[in-house]
């Protein structure tokens, strides 16, 4: 059986245990879990909307109860985006749910679900923000390595090249969009080539590793000189169409712009349109919107654009992620009450 047989799609999470590499990458931010304003009161469990004997399992390995959907629910792991709205009757109908646990880093996919308690009622959520960090990042480095050296239209051509070309990543003038465990995991990653880092954050405050720390608002004052862009942040009302046409035309010819975060933070007709004109050196994209992107656009037709269909975090590399996650705020809830990855339902992530 080949892995894509063995793992479910996006979809529903599921695992099969016995061909999971369950040590293979670290959660970086395991153990630095805080305390909510209001914690949910301990009870049984439920794992919906399909059952999943893989991550039952990390309930029970941190002390919960297992138990069909009832009244006497009081914590839900739900291992489904594409089920959102089941996920808003089923709160609806079982108030006494106190926590929910999300499997996803992005919560985007929930927007709606989390709208109903962006006034700070409902239950308490957690994502997996932070625990697809390692192989998300990279990622993100295998896709600026693959765009500087012009991999794709190298792959494309049918006859041996005439002039050898490409561009290292050493010592260049990285530019991260984002501050999460992506962003940091990138930036520690990078360490060996020597690179100039810039963050760009929502605050002010420095990011560990970066070389300098901007604002969102002083994006446009970093592009001019970026080498490399790779967009690591959260998709969110503020950050729809980040990169649109001005931004790209700020960007040098010779840049490489990386996106393993959400496709909503670009304007692909834009990009597109860039990548055309040769006003930009190439795209290495893991996410776009939708997804799948539209079998006619343009960006399918650009040799200098790798798309490769949002598998930075595969299931096989996720699953015992996610699990660990699970079982670490399962002891939470029955225990101490330090969850890990508390979403924040009126910003979004």
């Amino acid at each position: 059986m080949t892995a894509p047989d063995r793992m479910s799609s996006s979809a529903t999470f599921a695992a099969d245990a016995a061909f999971l590499l369950t040590d293979q990458h670290r959660d970086p931010l395991a153990g630095q879990g805080r305390v909510p304003e209001h914690r949910p009161d301990p009870g049984e469990i439920a794992v919906l909307p399909l059952a999943s004997p893989f991550f039952s399992e990390a309930v029970q390995a941190g002390g919960g109860a297992i138990g069909d959907l009832s009244d006497r629910t009081r914590g839900l792991v739900w291992l489904s985006e594409k089920r959102a709205e089941e996920l808003t009757e089923i709160l609806a109908a079982h108030p006494g749910i106190g926590w929910v646990q999300l499997p996803w880093a992005g919560v985007d996919g929930f927007a709606e679900v989390l709208a109903h308690y962006a006034d700070g009622s409902g239950p308490l959520f957690t994502s997996a923000k932070g625990a697809y960090s390692e192989p998300v990042a990279e990622h993100a480095v295998a896709l600026a390595q693959a765009v500087l050296r012009e991999l794709a239209p190298k792959a494309r051509a049918a006859r041996w090249a005439p002039v050898r070309t490409g561009l290292s990543l050493y010592g260049r003038h990285v530019v991260i969009v984002g501050a999460g465990g992506i962003a940091v995991e990138i930036i520690r990653l990078l360490q060996p080539y020597r690179v100039r880092i810039t963050a760009v954050r929502r605050s002010a405050s420095p990011l560990a590793g970066a070389d300098r720390t901007v604002m969102t608002d002083a994006l446009a004052d970093v592009l001019p000189t970026a080498d490399v862009l790779i967009l690591a942040a959260a998709s969110t009302g503020e950050t729809r169409a980040l990169i649109g046409a001005r931004e790209l035309a700020l960007l040098p010819e010779t840049a490489a712009l990386v996106n393993i975060a959400r496709g909503a933070l670009i304007d692909q007709d834009a990009l597109a349109d860039a990548l055309r004109e040769k006003r930009l050196l190439g795209a290495g994209l893991d996410v776009t919107s939708p997804e799948p992107l539209d079998d006619d656009h343009a960006l399918w037709r650009e040799p200098r654009c790798i798309i490769t269909s949002h598998s930075a975090d595969t299931p096989e590399m996720t699953a015992p992620l996610l699990a660990r996650r699970i079982t670490d705020n399962v002891r939470a809830f029955l225990g101490d009450g330090r969850f890990v990855g508390i979403v924040d339902p009126a910003a979004g992530y």
